[in-house]
């Protein structure tokens, strides 16, 4: 089995090609490389640098495609808040093009890469896939707009769409520049002994997800068909602030933390009831928060090391270099 992968050079999708190799699959990556580093792609996958709109580069990735992950798009929230119309032009207007190439290449099985962000305020914890759809952001709006477009493809072209809403991400590998999730920049600063950026005094709930454990649901909904929805969580809700105290038990060491107040866009407690994945394909999230905070921990260790030498060494003169 032939995959695609979009957006296959970033955090996620990194982690995604990397299982699927593993497993055994032929993978092709499209990827404009914008936010992402061709370092992180495994050197079985095919990389082809270029953009969903883009109709000939598309084309070009899709041949001999049995079935596409589409990862690719943009991700920031607050960035959402402040241009809402480059998220309608880069995720949904960029897919819908996307789309289109499919059709045209006769591949009508795709993996699609969704967030708990579109049921924005939820009514009832843990939040079920029939749950209202009521997005409290652009970039959940985003992916809602994109979920129907999901739905139509299968009913009007045939299209297996299996739609996986991811709750909270984290792990080793993820250094987007600048850093706006909350788990990378906690571990980040403490590690740095600086004060950690804090929003709503850490009294959110979220449902944190070990990478790995994400990108397995991906390779395990490969084969199911017609127009499906998961969630893909832990089903526990942790608040923010208690995770930064399981940070500081595992560093062995406390930083002071710096309170920035509200953040528009954020909602104040989500987590996932993921049972209808397990139903569907026996997935269930194996690596609980402590232990994914020490690998993650440990990565961010080992980067810091590698930085060092790599300044001892004159790979790099600045460590800006290092993000470039």
């Amino acid at each position: 089995m032939h995959i695609l992968v979009t957006g296959g050079a970033g955090f996620i999708g990194s982690h995604v090609v990397k299982l699927l190799v593993n497993d055994g699959y032929k993978v092709t990556i499209l990827d404009n490389l914008v936010s992402s580093d061709k370092k992180s792609i495994d050197p079985k996958a095919k990389l082809i640098i270029g953009d969903i709109v883009d109709s000939k580069k598309s084309q070009q990735a899709l041949r001999e495609i049995d079935a596409v992950i589409h990862m690719a798009g943009l991700i920031i929230v607050p960035e959402s808040v402040k241009d809402p119309i480059k998220y309608l032009k880069n995720n949904v207007i960029g897919t819908v093009s996307f789309l289109e190439s499919m059709r045209k290449a006769n591949v009508t099985k795709i993996i699609f890469s969704s967030s708990a962000c579109v049921y924005g305020t939820p009514e009832h914890l843990p939040i079920e896939e029939d749950a209202p759809i009521h997005p409290d952001n652009p970039y959940g709006a985003s992916k809602a707009s994109i979920e129907t477009y999901l739905q139509t493809y299968n009913a009007v072209f045939g299209f297996d769409s299996i739609v996986l809403r991811y709750f909270n991400p984290y792990g080793p590998g993820e250094n987007h520049q600048p850093e706006t999730h909350a788990i990378p920049n906690f571990i980040e600063a403490t590690l740095k002994k600086r004060p950690i950026p804090l929003y709503w005094k850490g009294e959110q709930i979220r449902d944190f997800i070990y990478i790995e454990d994400l990108a397995q649901a991906h390779i395990d909904v490969l084969n199911l068909k017609g127009h499906q929805i998961f969630n893909v969580g832990t089903e526990t809700g942790v608040k923010v602030k208690d995770v930064i105290d399981e940070i500081f038990k595992i560093v062995g060491y406390k930083v002071p933390v710096d309170d920035l107040g509200r953040r528009p866009g954020d909602v104040a407690a989500n987590y996932a009831s993921s049972k209808k994945l397990a139903k569907a394909v026996g997935w269930r999230a194996k690596i609980d928060l402590n232990q994914g905070l020490r690998r993650t921990i440990d990565y961010y260790k080992s980067l810091k090391h590698q930085i060092m030498g790599d300044l001892q060494k004159g790979k790099i003169t600045h460590l800006k270099q290092f993000h470039q």
